[in-house]
């Protein structure tokens, strides 16, 4: 039962901790991983515009946001561009919210603009299904901060937030401590029940436990009775473990001079004992043909 709690528990605070990570801060990545996610990009709007010769320019930072340059005038669908920039943004893990402006080279004009934010994901897009037609663009690319911050790192301009980083260091620290507290908790449960087979009464069989005072098997948090005969049987097989018992020995140690069995009785019950064991298979009770029965230990 300890284990399988600790096994789920553990699983829990994997997904807490996973999903604390993304809620929290947007995904570290360095300014030279940026340009490479930026020119993928690049080449992508280049792709779905039908041109795959022309070259993406250089990338060029001009206050706190990114342009992307082309060799090359094309055309653009607002609903691929979109989809094809969240495609790389997801792939790159470069940023939560962005958003994207396109420039005219000529005007200096911007003929089209969206915004996403993974937090808050809206599926309108501004323009869909309108073409717009072929000319020298520019793509404006700003890594959008966290809301509600004071303080942005301005390492590689990422925005990604201090305060916010902060805070995800100290839910860490809480959630690991719990779990930390959970497994020495577990560990000392486990010792407190292997210390029960100290008490004389209660004997180890593999995962079970023999309480030989209240004729029980038990297993984790089960309970299985043993009938008084079952419990007798049990008890001369585990006092020659790995040896096997002649059946007359059982006959007369078991049931004496009662005079109450007859010839299968000793089968039936070493088929009881069977069937109550067979939760572990590593303690299994066999027969010798033709001489008796014994208990096998695997430890």
């Amino acid at each position: 039962m300890g284990t399988r709690l600790f096994k789920k528990t553990t699983l829990l605070f994997a997904g807490i901790l996973l999903t604390s990570s993304i809620g929290h801060a947007q995904f570290p990545i360095d300014e030279k991983e940026i340009m490479v996610s930026l020119r993928m990009i690049g080449h992508e709007v280049l792709l779905i515009s039908g041109d795959s010769i022309s070259r993406v320019l250089p990338i060029k930072k001009e206050e706190g946001r990114y342009r992307i340059q082309f060799e090359s005038a094309f055309e653009f669908d607002p609903t691929e561009l979109v989809s094809t920039v969240d495609r790389v943004v997801n792939k790159t893990m470069m940023a939560n919210s962005y958003i994207v402006e396109v420039e005219n080279c000529d005007t200096g004009e911007i003929v089209y603009s969206f915004k996403t934010d993974h937090v808050e994901q809206s599926d309108i897009i501004p323009c869909q299904g309108r073409i717009q037609p072929r000319s020298c663009y520019s793509v404006l690319f700003t890594i959008v901060p966290p809301k509600g911050t004071t303080k942005t790192s301005q390492n590689n301009s990422t925005g990604i937030s201090v305060e916010s980083e902060g805070r995800s260091y100290i839910l860490y620290y809480v959630l690991f401590s719990a779990l930390l507290l959970l497994v020495v908790g577990l560990i000392l449960l486990k010792r407190k029940r292997k210390s029960a087979s100290i008490d004389p009464n209660w004997i180890p069989l593999g995962q079970y436990y023999f309480d030989k005072r209240n004729t029980e098997l038990i297993i984790e948090e089960q309970r299985i009775e043993l009938t008084g005969k079952e419990a007798d049987l049990l008890l001369l097989l585990y006092n020659s473990a790995n040896t096997t018992v002649e059946r007359e020995v059982i006959l007369n140690m078991v049931w004496g001079d009662e005079g109450d069995y007859i010839g299968r009785t000793l089968d039936v019950f070493i088929s009881k004992l069977r069937k109550k064991l067979e939760f572990d298979s590593k303690v299994k009770i066999v027969n010798t043909r033709g001489v008796g029965y014994k208990l096998i230990l695997d430890v």
